[in-house]
């Protein structure tokens, strides 16, 4: 409003001159002049403005993320572990990102270790907010893929580092879930082991204990087994078809999983809140608690040796 004015003032000082000296052409060619310089003032104003608020949002960034920084634990390379069993039991009792190399793997990766329930869960996936893309092809869901670094990020481990981890020895499956009401259930599988690329990473699990009912086996009816048993079923994804059903049920859960025909469990399914309407039932789907068109808040799916004994020291 300042610059307006003073505008105005040159506009009219200058009006002044050109009638003194009856000169109007010149008078208008200056308020031209003027005018243009004025544009040209806001689209500087306009600039700078939207410079402000990108760094604004930078720096609201910045400072978010801040506190999710120390989810990654570097232990300083001391000693490999070979999951978050071993590093809970050599003293380590804080969750978060810890790097480990089990016996088979050539390389070293990071996972998330929960130090709840006992501890030494080693997570390999988690659902949280819906930030990550589940519906991905056949590689992406063999490395693995998501975020490495915040606490409660979303992330899938990797077909291929769930088989090192696994195939060392008996591992026990703990999955964590959540309603949007709040309500938290689990379900808990003795043996689980998935196998190498070879066999497509077939998954295998044991009995059930726990609170969400048994969706990964179909043991919630002897009669559907046949189509809702999970357990011996190669992984799918859109582009590499291995389920039981004519048609292919990762293209139309929109997600990659251990599928049958097609499923009575889901945890890599579309991120909906709750209820849903949709062509098929490919939702964060837990059959034996919700049913088929309730998408669940979150899940985490970690495992850890059966023959755990957590040290107390």
């Amino acid at each position: 409003m300042k610059i307006l004015i003073m505008i105005d003032f040159v506009l009219a000082a200058s009006l002044m001159d050109a009638m003194d000296s009856s000169d109007l052409q010149n008078c208008f060619q200056e308020q031209i002049r003027l005018q243009g310089q004025v544009r040209l003032l806001e689209h500087r104003v306009k600039q700078q403005q939207l410079k402000i608020i990108r760094l604004l949002e930078k720096k609201e960034i910045q400072y978010s993320d801040r506190g999710d920084e120390n989810s990654v634990i570097d232990l300083g390379g001391k000693r490999q572990y070979s999951d978050c069993a071993e590093i809970y039991n050599d003293g380590h009792k804080q969750s978060g990102f810890y790097k480990m190399k089990p016996t088979e793997s050539p390389t070293d990766f990071l996972a998330f270790c929960d130090m709840s329930e006992g501890g030494g869960w080693t997570v390999f996936q988690r659902r949280s907010d819906g930030s990550q893309n589940f519906d991905r092809v056949w590689t992406d869901y063999e490395e693995g893929f998501g975020n490495f670094v915040l606490t409660n990020g979303e992330y899938w481990l990797g077909n291929k580092n769930l088989h090192y981890l696994t195939n060392q020895g008996n591992y026990t499956l703990r999955i964590d879930l959540t309603d949007f009401e709040g309500e938290r259930r689990f379900a808990q599988y003795a043996r689980f082991r998935v196998a190498g690329e070879e066999h497509s990473y077939e998954m295998s699990c044991g009995e059930y204990s726990g609170t969400a009912g048994d969706s990964l086996t179909g043991g919630f009816h002897p009669e559907v087994k046949w189509w809702a048993d999970h357990r011996g079923m190669k992984f799918s994804t859109r582009d590499r078809d291995n389920d039981n059903y004519e048609g292919n049920c990762a293209e139309e859960e929109k997600a990659g999983w251990w599928f049958n025909r097609c499923h009575s469990a889901n945890l890599n399914g579309l991120y909906y809140k709750g209820p849903y309407t949709a062509k098929t039932d490919n939702g964060i789907v837990w059959y034996t608690w919700h049913g088929w068109w309730y998408s669940l808040k979150s899940v985490v799916m970690k495992v850890r040796p059966a023959d755990f004994e957590p040290n107390i020291v």
